[in-house]
């Protein structure tokens, strides 16, 4: 009987020192979950903040998957981006995937323009001004 007495307080005891070590485990996953947050809530402000130039980012996916709207959303222009998305969407179902190249040729000036202007012209048009269409 002493035997099994010790035994279930060794049984007791580790799970225990288990369970404190599970605590401390997820205290310190919970402190690099909040700095890693941190770390990329951080980064993204600064990506959306950037004065970096985006016009040849812009302008290329204009040209290569301009009807998904890629490109918009790249210059913050997250509800043109939508739209664009939407009406390639709605073109592709109502006509069949005829007039779904509409938004493409749209985006494939848009792109041309974006990549025709100077970098400080971009700039100031499409990233500090914000304007969403061509």
């Amino acid at each position: 009987m002493s035997d099994d007495k010790n035994l279930g307080d060794d049984l007791k005891e580790g799970f225990e020192n288990a369970a404190d070590k599970a605590k401390e485990a997820a205290s310190e996953a919970s402190d690099a979950a909040k700095d890693a947050a941190k770390n990329i809530k951080e980064s993204w402000n600064e990506v959306q903040t950037s004065k970096d130039n985006k016009k040849v980012l812009a302008g290329i996916l204009a040209i290569v998957v301009g009807s998904l709207g890629i490109h918009k959303f790249i210059l913050g222009y997250t509800q043109e981006g939508v739209i664009m998305l939407v009406a390639t969407l709605a073109l592709s179902i109502f006509s069949f995937g005829l007039l779904s190249w509409l938004v493409g040729v749209f985006a494939i000036v848009e792109g041309i323009i974006y990549l025709t202007k100077s970098d400080s012209e971009f700039y100031d048009t499409y990233q500090a001004n914000k304007r969403p269409w061509l």
